[in-house]
C-alpha cells in the first residue's frame, strides 16, 4: 500500500473505534437507573449524530466525484 493508503488506514481504524465507543458511551445515558431524561432530550441526540453522519456521507461522495460537486462532461472541472 502506498503512504497516503497506508495513513487513511491508520486514522480511519483509530478514529471510527473511537466513534464507536462514544456512540456507546452515549447509550449509556439510556439507564434509567442512573439518568432522568425525556424523549425530546434523546430525539436531540439523534438528530445531532443523523446530522455530522449525513454531512460525513456527504463529503465522501463529494471527494470521490473529484469535481467538488460541480457537473462536466469533460472530467477536468
Amino acid at each position: 500500500m502506498g503512504r497516503k493508503r497506508d495513513k487513511f488506514v491508520e486514522l480511519a481504524e483509530k478514529r471510527v473505534n473511537n466513534a464507536i465507543k462514544q456512540i456507546q458511551l452515549i447509550g449509556n445515558l439510556s439507564n434509567t437507573g442512573n439518568y432522568e431524561f425525556q424523549e425530546a432530550d434523546y430525539q436531540r441526540i439523534f438528530r445531532a449524530i443523523d446530522a455530522e453522519v449525513r454531512e460525513m456521507k456527504r463529503r465522501f461522495a463529494e471527494a470521490s466525484l473529484g469535481s467538488k460537486g460541480k457537473f462536466s462532461l469533460r472530467g477536468d472541472v
